[in-house]
């Protein structure tokens, strides 16, 4: 993610990618691309609009003679969208998946957080009770070779002479900022102990303010299981409420007692895979036509033994190193593994696009003529998803629950590494042996092609752009001249409105983004992917603004940016119909029309979407040629409007849905075949017309 690449866009007077587009004479021209800077057409067609509409002198009948037509020839067999157009982007950012996404309660579960020499931070977790009474240390004892850090607690009260306070003395881990805690919900709690002499050992979820036992578990370890590792899990069961919990050991026994790789899950997850099943559902309603994953700068780290290595997130949680994610500046424990994203990507039905650290990071490049190490590390992470449950990382997946291979055809070799050394001498190391190996992957370079060919092969290749809420908006047209010649398709896998027109997810955002997302749909014969970034923020890590989805420890909401998306879910696999505008205004909503079929409903629809982006209403009239009147079901159709009163209007945990789509029935005609809309300032407008007859077609989602 790099905002400071953003280029000032090229701004077409007409959508060259349309005969029916039409200037301000209302007659049909071609389009023609000039050299204007969007801030000023932006500013310019503020101020037109407010002089010709806000002016009070202005009839309904002047209104009514501004109206845009918008011709659909719905009878035209159209154009086929890539059945990958739209999906989403995971990075291990803002805490989307440690405290976030991945339901793991416990934060910095293995006591590695602070490294791997002793003595070592153990944040967040604490002391119970003052230094009279009870000392934390690491030491280098665990059960675990890879995670060799263990915590012990000293007990210096328990004697007699010298008895605990109540409620004894140990140590407390808050979470991610809290831990979820509700009562009628079950929790598996899971961590290894040993220690120097029998003990009886407390383990609860407590309130925030310690005042408060939510849950708890009473165990006594004998002498006989005292001085080996012990493995200990549990269910426990709540009888309060607090999302703001906490996990605790205590004890009034005095002596030692080591404690090591300390887990703690709702017994609740989404399918059973361990996310967090609100997050995820909302990831689900999506319908998400691929994930890619797990980031991002997260990928390459400042520094590479920092980066994310996918070997060391597989296998036993246990025995997982964890790492520190030095770009975004936290720990990991890597619950949230290779083999997780895989299992997310088949739980939501999208494809995997996997991400891959190719030997470069912030700050260093490996050499190729040391990049084969690096090489085969990947083919072994190929043959983890997709190989034999007998081969060598085959049976690595097997063991994890999953014997059949994952369908892995989508790599990108690195992130945003195009113009750093060696990225090409190593790209090509990398692309021939996953072409020998695999021929059937899709293969992704960090280049971008906009301009120019890529002096290199490459199934697809990257296009990253974070800019203004203007900028956004006028590359709508952004891929309109491209070239249609053979060659990479366009994977469009991070863009997004920031600066200060974003906020922390404003309407003007999202509205930009939607018509991108329309210009997307319609030069989809050469963008065959997008995905919006990021998609998780923790209100309590915002690294980066904004984001899709905002959480903390027990709520979560969508932004403006995430309802958009959810009016593009259908978009994948449907086909695009031509259109043409007739309007006498100085700048035209951006608009797309498709025909989806809907399996479940074995029904088609016409999907007209419009995006406003001008501060004054906009009146649209919409012919159907090749239709009759009655061939729109009129009262099985919706119509989604997504405005709010403020272009930097906000969702909260207060208003989640403050600005969200707001779904109506659509009106049918009076006395014609032509339907009347109209188009909020600052808008999206999604129609879902649904058709008397039924063709044959590619499955769409529902809309909303």
């Amino acid at each position: 993610m790099d905002p400071n690449n953003a280029e000032e866009p090229l701004l077409p007077i007409a959508d060259p990618r349309s005969a029916g587009n039409v200037a301000a004479t209302g007659k049909k021209v071609k389009g023609a691309w000039i050299w204007i800077p969007p801030m000023a057409i932006f500013a310019a067609f503020v101020i037109y609009e407010t002089l010709n509409f806000s002016s009070s002198g202005r009839s309904s009948r002047d209104f009514q003679n501004q109206m845009i037509t918008l011709e659909v020839q719905a009878d035209d067999s159209g154009r086929p969208i890539p059945s990958t157009l739209f999906g989403i982007f995971f990075e291990e950012i803002n805490h989307a998946g440690a405290g976030g996404l991945w339901a793991e309660l416990i934060n910095n579960r293995g006591f590695e957080a602070g490294g791997q020499n002793t003595p070592s931070n153990i944040d967040p977790w604490y002391q119970k009770g003052d230094s009279n009474n009870v000392i934390l240390s690491t030491e280098r004892t665990s059960l675990f070779k890879r995670n060799p850090i263990a915590l012990r607690i000293s007990t210096l009260c328990g004697s007699a002479s010298n008895p605990c306070p109540a409620g004894g003395v140990g140590v407390i881990n808050p979470g991610y900022w809290g831990i979820d805690v509700r009562a009628g919900k079950f929790y598996t709690v899971t961590f290894w102990l040993r220690s120097d002499t029998s003990v009886n050992l407390t383990v609860k979820f407590i309130s925030e303010d310690e005042q408060r036992t939510l849950a708890q578990q009473a165990l006594t370890v004998d002498k006989v299981k005292s001085n080996s590792w012990a493995k200990y899990s549990f269910r426990l069961a709540a009888t309060d409420t607090d999302h703001h919990g906490k996990l605790a050991f205590t004890t009034a026994v005095q002596g030692s007692i080591w404690l090591d790789q300390v887990s703690a899950f709702p017994e609740e997850t989404y399918k059973g895979h361990g996310f967090r099943t609100e997050l995820a559902k909302m990831l689900e309603d999506l319908k998400p036509a691929f994930i890619r994953f797990p980031g991002g700068c997260y990928v390459e780290g400042e520094r590479l033994e920092n980066a994310w290595r996918w070997r060391d997130t597989v296998g036993p949680w246990q025995e997982r190193p964890g790492h520190m994610g030095d770009v975004w500046n936290y720990w990991s424990d890597d619950g949230l593994g290779y083999f997780e994203f895989l299992q997310l990507a088949e739980d939501l039905a999208a494809a995997p696009v996997w991400v891959f650290n190719n030997g470069i990071s912030h700050q260093y490049s490996v050499n190729p003529q040391l990049i084969q190490p690096w090489v085969k590390d990947v083919l072994d992470g190929i043959e983890f998803a997709r190989g034999p449950n007998t081969s060598q990382w085959g049976a690595v997946r097997a063991s994890m629950g999953h014997p059949d291979p994952f369908p892995l055809k989508h790599i990108a070799i690195g992130n945003e590494d195009c113009w750093k050394p060696w990225y090409r001498e190593n790209y090509m190391a990398f692309y021939n042996a996953i072409k020998a190996a695999y021929p059937d992957i899709k293969l992704i370079s960090n280049c971008d092609a906009t301009n120019g060919p890529l002096n290199h092969p490459a199934d697809y290749y990257d296009f990253h752009v974070y800019t203004s809420a203007s900028n956004l908006y006028a590359m709508a047209h952004e891929f309109d001249q491209k070239s249609r010649a053979d060659g990479p398709k366009v994977f469009v896998s991070e863009y997004a409105v920031t600066g200060g027109d974003a906020g922390t997810g404003s309407l003007l955002a999202a509205v930009a983004e939607g018509a991108f997302m329309i210009g997307l749909e319609i030069n989809s014969d050469v963008v065959e992917m997008a995905s919006y970034a990021p998609l998780f923020v923790h209100t309590n890590d915002r690294r980066w603004m904004p984001d899709a989805i905002v959480l903390d420890s027990w709520q979560q909401y969508g932004t403006p940016s995430y309802w958009v998306q959810q009016l593009f879910k259908y978009s994948s696999g449907a086909t695009l119909l031509p259109f043409s505008i007739l309007s006498s205004w100085a700048s035209n909503p951006v608009v797309s029309v498709l025909r989806r079929h809907d399996k479940d409903l074995n029904a088609d629809f016409l999907v007209v979407k419009a995006v406003n982006f001008g501060n004054v209403v906009v009146p649209l009239q919409i012919t159907f040629s090749g239709l009759a009147a009655n061939d729109i079901l009129y009262t099985n159709s919706t119509i989604a409007t997504l405005t709010s009163a403020g272009t930097m209007d906000e969702n909260s945990f207060a208003q989640p849905k403050k600005i969200a789509p707001q779904i109506s029935p659509v009106a049918a005609p009076k006395t014609n075949s032509n339907l009347q809309v109209v188009l909020p300032a600052h808008s999206i407008v999604a129609l879902d017309l649904r058709l008397a007859h039924t063709t044959k077609g590619v499955d769409s989602p529902s809309l909303i």
